[in-house]
């Protein structure tokens, strides 16, 4: 697939991400099986992730969306945007953050900061793909589909200057 002056080939096939994250629903089904937790989408790109997940979730749960913004092109800025839409009550809430990656880890230590200081009962993140040699700020993640090399990927959600969402597959930037 081509998108502007950028090319990618297949990296995630869709059959592997939908059992990927079956198995991630069965983890969180289980820890959070006395409980009701919010599901706190990152926009846009977990919203793909989060609607498979959560048709997975078998235990009572609650969903909001929040919007924030740290890429350029293929670059990360490394700079986090105001978080925006978290209208909802959160303090003494278990909340699962719900992000499409992390890379740098800055984006998500941001986003985490801002909601603890909101005084939720717990805080877990769930991530589709993770890049831990792109990281420069520790983060513990509860939920990992995947970790991958620090290569810029598309598809499934994730963008290249906001096309190349809508793909089931995730791919990757050709060398």
């Amino acid at each position: 697939m081509t998108i502007n002056d950028k090319t990618f080939v297949p990296f995630i096939a869709a059959d592997a991400i939908q059992q990927r994250i079956v198995e991630l629903a069965g983890q969180i089904n289980q820890t959070y099986a006395d409980k009701t937790p919010l599901i706190v989408v990152v926009l846009n790109g977990a919203f793909l992730f989060a609607a498979d997940l959560m048709k997975r979730l078998t235990i009572p749960c609650e969903i909001t969306f929040i919007r924030v913004a740290s890429y350029t092109g293929t670059q990360t800025t490394g700079q986090l945007k105001e978080i925006l839409g978290l209208t909802d009550q959160i303090e003494g809430r278990d909340l699962i953050v719900i992000e499409d990656i992390v890379d740098t880890g800055l984006t998500i230590c941001d986003v985490c900061e801002q909601l603890k200081a909101k005084n939720p009962a717990s805080l877990a993140i769930a991530t589709l793909l993770f890049k831990p040699k792109a990281l420069k700020k520790p983060v513990e993640l509860q939920y990992v589909g995947f970790e991958i090399e620090n290569q810029f990927v598309l598809g499934y959600g994730l963008d290249y200057d906001g096309l190349g969402r809508n793909t089931d597959e995730i791919m990757v930037l050709a060398s």
